[in-house]
């Protein structure tokens, strides 16, 4: 088994944070403190074709972004499913919380002018 100073890749099983021989993770995170032992989270996004809207695939654990990269080429594209990848720091992502519904999404339930009711399409023009 290989560890994450050996070739910067992880062995088989260690993108999991599982192991073949005692079920408990062998990837560091190189801090030498002992209680974190997993490498940080990366979620992926894959774009099925040029011009189309990248999509979350997963996640990926991994020391760095160019191996979040490689592992995210290896288990999300090795099908040729993507033609481009991009991966962010789960920590660098930022969502609005479920108690916040009401407040945060409101405002625009008040300006009706923005829904397309308000709009006549010309003719001509297929409405969906």
């Amino acid at each position: 088994m290989s560890s994450a100073g050996d070739s910067g890749k992880p062995a088989s099983g260690e993108l999991d944070g599982s192991s073949a021989s005692n079920g408990s993770s062998s990837a560091t995170d190189g801090s030498g403190d002992g209680g974190n032992t997993q490498w940080p989270l990366w979620e992926v996004f894959t774009q099925g074709d040029r011009g189309r809207p990248h999509e979350h695939a997963g996640s990926v654990h991994a020391a760095d972004a160019e191996q979040a990269l490689q592992n995210a080429r290896d288990v999300y594209a090795r099908r040729g499913e993507a033609v481009n990848l991009w991966v962010v720091p789960t920590s660098s992502i930022v969502a609005s919380a479920p108690s916040d519904a009401g407040p945060f999404f409101d405002p625009g339930n008040d300006k009706p002018y923005r829904h397309p009711q308000f709009y006549i399409a010309p003719r001509g023009v297929r409405v969906f």
